[in-house]
């Protein structure tokens, strides 16, 4: 594919990711560049355009900008813009003119185009679910490179349901298999799949996608594995699939095509507009009152929290018994040996990685070691996303329920503990505690804003790392007010704030507040901070960022208690627990070394529901099964078995034959209410003299059907 010949044009594509610069003469690509701008806008776009300095110099070109970041930038430097899917529908007409369809995804946008039957432009509103931001943020939870999810998604053998809204639900669905043992392999091909099901459903809304399809976008052009979904899922054939080589500069392209009827101007004439553009938003932004007024209140706060603190003893000066907690939660895993006074002889705490068994193994064979003969573990117990995995593979004790865990630990630090707030990687858990008892439990059930995750996104995106990022917002003197929303929308806001000159420090505590006010007012829906309680415990990593304790009690107007190891409750919790054990059956430091652990892929053919399992298999014969919906797949079966009531619903309603009558046919669709009540309007519709035909039952095929509607 060619493009039409055009005079000496330059096209600017700024998006939310990436900035793209094509230079085009005669048809020709004389130079291109695509490169991530990390939110430096304009210091990236002069820097391509320096680059671009010695092909033409002072010759006369024409120029004009587009994408979603490139707007303010064209409005503050008086430079031409254009609107994105004109520029991509130019470059679409110039590469292919009879394409139908134009599947278009970018680092936060996502957009369909329809050409037959007038020109239909379908794009993201709020949700970033299906584009590249989401890919990179999925790549870092599998602890891969975009190249290497890539990569491996050629090689799946089976695609899992994940959630195709934004990362937060594709997330809560794609832990637990890691932590259950599935190949890293089917998670990418079934993040991939995620991404084509959020553009078809999300962005399609009922046309149908018919003719050539042409896929343009930096993950179209980069994602091979995305491709193939994309093709897979369409039914496309190769002649009706177009991937051009300048499918990641179509925009770009378009912008220097559309510019060719503008006034020409010169090198020098652009880079003074860029350099003297007003750097300031018409709009500022709402900031809020700082977390510390000076540094004698900040060390005052960290002395005071301070003194919520376990001792801890070096294990080359304690002989004795020991007991372990394991907590191998979302996104970290954690270790913690205690002694017989319960003082910390060991503890851990680092991520995942994508492999919470190699991940638990290193660390107790490192343990094992450190024991020697002078130290015995009686007793261990695991809880968190990986707690019967863990169990399984390293014969722990017991398994336990993460309330308990963090309840027996928050106890320890204060005894008439009557609320705890924990805020982990992906999760926020609230405990109501009522007569020495957990009354009532709040958990976010579908949102991961406020949570660890969350703050790490923001400071990866912006060059710094966690900890770096949260010691930043310590010194803000303006924190911006970002509200409490989620991810998507909190990327569009703190984005603007980057505009109107917000500095990293002022985004980070807003960030921190951020979090507070999204734990309280959207997981625990209080009407006011008062109705937490009076003895408040927090804990969890993201309590470790002294910005965020700072902004919850701010928002409390209270102190509250949080352990120097906010970090570990859940195994310390884990290990109190354990100690009612005397002997333990975890796994030797023999057994260890020879340890091996294999998972596969099955399906089980014990009912209708057919679920899918992930078999994972450990060197001593133990193996463990996930996935499962009943305890058919695990070979369990009751003497006394209870009424399968589902089943028996099926049966009665698969008995309610279409009878002949006099007032012609009458359909019911199985759903919804129509579902509950079947037997009824089946009787009612029949004695009135109608022939009643049901729709059968709804499966994962039915939905397939409807994704275009």
């Amino acid at each position: 594919m060619r493009l039409q010949p055009c005079d000496l044009a330059l096209g600017i594509d700024i998006g939310s990711t990436t900035a793209k610069v094509a230079l085009v003469q005669n048809g020709n690509i004389l130079f291109e560049r695509y490169e991530r701008h990390y939110s430096r806008v304009r210091e990236k776009t002069l820097e391509l355009l320096q680059e671009l300095h010695p092909l033409i110099e002072e010759k006369p070109f024409t120029v004009s900008i587009s994408g979603s970041a490139g707007l303010g930038l064209a409005q503050q430097a008086d430079l031409p813009f254009v609107q994105e899917v004109y520029a991509t529908a130019e470059t679409v007409r110039s590469l292919a003119p009879d394409t139908g369809v134009v599947i278009e995804l970018g680092g936060e946008d996502a957009k369909v185009i329809f050409f037959t039957g007038g020109l239909d432009e379908r794009m993201n509103g709020s949700c970033a679910g299906g584009t590249g931001a989401f890919i990179d943020q999925m790549a870092v939870l599998l602890n891969m490179s975009v190249e290497e999810l890539d990569q491996a998604s050629l090689s799946h053998k089976r695609i899992y349901p994940i959630a195709s809204r934004c990362g937060v639900f594709a997330k809560t669905d794609i832990q637990p298999l890691l932590n259950q043992g599935a190949s890293k392999a089917d998670i990418a091909a079934s993040i991939y799949q995620a991404v084509v099901n959020q553009t078809i459903t999300g962005l399609v809304q009922g046309r149908r996608i018919e003719g050539k399809v042409m896929f343009l976008g930096g993950p179209l052009y980069y994602c091979k594995g995305l491709r193939e979904r994309f093709v897979e899922t369409l039914g496309l054939t190769p002649e009706n699939a177009l991937f051009p080589e300048q499918g990641r500069l179509a925009v770009a392209l378009g912008a220097a095509l559309c510019s060719q009827c503008m006034e020409p101007i010169t090198y020098s004439q652009l880079v003074h507009s860029l350099m003297h553009a007003s750097r300031k938003s018409q709009y500022a932004h709402e900031s809020l009152p700082p977390l510390f007024q000076s540094e004698e209140e900040y060390k005052a706060f960290a002395s005071r929290h301070a003194s919520a603190t376990v001792d801890t003893l070096s294990m080359d000066d304690y002989t004795g018994r020991a007991w372990l907690g394991i907590d191998c939660g979302s996104t970290t895993t954690k270790l913690v040996l205690i002694s017989q006074d319960k003082r910390i002889l060991y503890s851990y705490y680092g991520p995942n990685q994508g492999e919470p068994v190699a991940l638990v193994r290193e660390q107790l064979i490192r343990l094992r070691k450190l024991c020697g003969d002078r130290i015995q573990i009686c007793g261990s117990a695991s809880t968190g996303y990986g707690e019967e995995l863990i169990q399984h593979a390293f014969h722990v004790d017991e398994g336990l329920v993460e309330t308990i865990a963090h309840y027996t630990a928050a106890r320890y630090f204060q005894p008439d503990v009557d609320f705890i707030l924990d805020i982990g990687g992906q999760d926020i858990k609230c405990f109501k505690i009522r007569n020495g008892a957990i009354d009532s439990i709040m958990l976010n059930e579908a949102c991961s804003s406020g949570c660890g995750s969350f703050i790490e996104t923001f400071a990866r995106s912006m060059g710094h790392s966690v900890a770096d990022f949260a010691s930043r917002g310590l010194r803000s003197l303006a924190p911006v007010n970002l509200g409490s929303r989620c991810t998507v929308f909190m990327n569009s806001a703190v984005k603007q704030s980057q505009k109107d000159g917000a500095s990293v420090e002022d985004i980070s505590a807003g960030l921190s507040i951020s979090v507070v006010k999204n734990a309280i007012y959207k997981v625990i829906r209080a009407n006011s901070p008062d109705e937490l309680g009076k003895h408040i415990v927090v804990q969890g990593g993201t309590f470790l960022n002294d910005a965020v304790l700072r902004a919850f009690e701010m928002e409390l107007g209270a102190p509250v208690v949080r352990p120097a190891i906010a970090g570990l409750m859940g195994a310390y919790g884990a290990a109190l627990h354990a100690m009612r054990f005397q002997e333990s059956a975890l796994l030797s430091l023999e057994a260890l070394n020879a340890f091996t652990h294999t998972s596969r892929s099955a399906v089980c053919k014990g009912c209708q529901n057919h679920c899918s399992l992930t078999i994972n298999t450990f060197s001593d014969g133990e193996r463990y099964l996930s996935g499962n919906r009943c305890q058919k797949a695990l070979g369990l079966s009751q003497s006394d078995p209870l009424p399968n009531l589902h089943e028996w619903k099926r049966e009665r309603l698969m008995s309610l034959k279409p009878v002949p009558g006099k007032r012609g046919k009458l359909g019911l669709p199985l759903t919804l209410g129509m579902y509950e009540l079947a037997p009824l309007w089946h009787a009612l519709f029949t004695a009135l003299g109608y022939e009643v035909t049901l729709s059968g039952l709804s499966t994962r095929r039915t939905y397939e059907k409807g994704q275009f509607t």
